[in-house]
């Protein structure tokens, strides 16, 4: 098994778009790229702990290539908004990869230059490609949010 990290706005849509992938063993809301440790909600959605809104991937690669989810990330949000996704404001709401190898980079920068270079977007992708740091997982209330709720939209 392997791990892939997406920022991609409100994380409930993300974690729910990426359990339906086969291959994905596991995905769970969190907060990563931030500078204070284990942020809460509260204080994520305060803008002054750097983290984003993001969602961990626990994935099979012999079912589901790290390419493939990729471009699963880029079709689940616009990823030509910068801190911001829809209504939903701040740096909370990036848009951003953040890679656990060499090779998830090298991944991760191909597709983005592809899709600049298609012309996909009308405007340039923002999506910033760092390294993973320490993820930390966000409240149980978070988790699997849709399916305890029955709600199929972000804020």
């Amino acid at each position: 098994m392997e791990t892939a990290t997406f920022a991609a706005g409100c994380f409930w849509g993300v974690e729910h778009e990426f359990r339906k992938i086969a291959g994905v063993a596991e995905a769970i809301c969190g907060y990563i790229g931030g500078r204070t440790d284990n942020p809460t909600y509260r204080e994520v959605c305060g803008g002054n702990t750097g983290h984003a809104e993001a969602v961990e991937v626990t994935y099979d690669p012999k079912q589901v290539s790290f390419e493939a989810l990729v471009h699963a990330f880029f079709d689940m949000h616009d990823p030509t908004q910068v801190n911001r996704q829809g209504p939903d404001v701040g740096d909370q709401y990036r848009t951003g990869i953040f890679y656990h190898s060499d090779q998830q980079k090298e991944i991760a920068t191909k597709c983005k230059d592809e899709l600049n270079a298609k012309g996909t977007f009308q405007r340039p992708v923002a999506t910033k490609i760092e390294p993973a740091t320490k993820f930390y997982k966000a409240e149980e209330y978070h988790q699997k949010y849709f399916e305890k709720n029955g709600v199929q939209y972000c804020h």
